[in-house]
């Protein structure tokens, strides 16, 4: 039936939360995800094999899928393998926590004052965009091939994802509420907590998330470039002396590690912003 000026078109009012409509369309639309996120995995690996196999690349520098999963089974049985992955996973949470707490405060600081923000508009805009690489010779020079080392450019890379997130969210707080809190004679520390964390919050973990990636990005390319024990340098290792299937095994475990660092995170956002409108409203779409 088509609408007209006399017939107009009424919407389907969404199922409430909780009731057993609700609940069945989500588990259908979590189902769905789950099972086109593993035709796409079946996808990838079935044209994986077929490259080497029928000769398309050279199978000697790109290993089957199965002689890699076959590998990557055999350095689960490798206590030097789970050794590097904490080694991995320890620079990644240092820098990771040194770069949180630094935006934190800085940003909360400088948000909080016009002056200061106008003042280090310039530095932070220029300072932003250098590639944390870059800096590479210089945390060698500063440090040697040590862990301080790759914390460094972690901590440059991580810092700036969650400082110019907090930063945001200060400078999104609500004037009339500000004033309000003000009014009702709150001291600088309860307006923080009462009226600039709820706002900043959301900026703070969508900054956080990003910057868990970012860290495990830089631990793995200080451990590869600087010879910081971890799954980088084990990656280099492998590849000058030919092992390319140990490469390619490696190489999944590091995105198996990005997959599940960004998996947590999310969750972790999703728990502590349940409050929040973009929250709720992913779980109603």
């Amino acid at each position: 039936m088509t609408a007209t000026a006399d017939a107009p078109v009424i919407a389907t009012p969404a199922p409430p939360r909780g009731s057993s409509n609700f609940r069945r369309q989500r588990r259908l639309r979590t189902l769905r995800k789950v099972v086109l996120g593993l035709a796409g995995i079946a996808g990838f690996l079935v044209t994986w094999q077929l490259l080497p196999t029928l000769g398309v690349v050279n199978a000697a520098y790109f290993p089957t899928a199965t002689d890699t999963i076959a590998q990557l089974l055999a350095l689960f049985r490798d206590l030097e393998f789970w050794r590097n992955v904490g080694r991995t996973l320890t620079s990644w949470a240092l820098g990771l926590l040194i770069a949180t707490v630094l935006a934190v405060v800085l940003g909360t600081i400088i948000g909080l004052v016009p002056f200061l923000r106008r003042a280090t508009h310039t530095t932070v805009e220029f300072l932003r965009p250098i590639p944390s690489v870059a800096l590479i010779p210089l945390a060698i020079l500063m440090f040697g091939y040590q862990l301080q080392a790759a914390l460094l450019i972690i901590v440059f890379a991580s810092f700036w994802q969650v400082f110019i997130q907090v930063l945001y969210g200060v400078a999104d707080v609500d004037a009339v509420a500000r004033d309000t809190a003000r009014s009702y004679g709150l001291s600088r520390g309860a307006q923080v907590v009462s009226v600039v964390f709820p706002t900043a919050l959301p900026y703070l973990m969508t900054g956080l998330r990003l910057a868990a990636t970012v860290a495990l990005i830089l631990a793995i390319t200080a451990e590869m470039f600087m010879s910081v024990p971890g799954l980088g340098r084990a990656i280099m290792i492998a590849r000058e002396s030919g092992q390319w299937t140990t490469v390619y095994a490696l190489v999944i475990v590091t995105g198996v590690l990005g997959l599940l660092v960004n998996i947590g995170f999310r969750a972790i956002e999703r728990r502590s912003l349940a409050w929040h409108q973009s929250v709720r409203g992913e779980e109603v779409l």
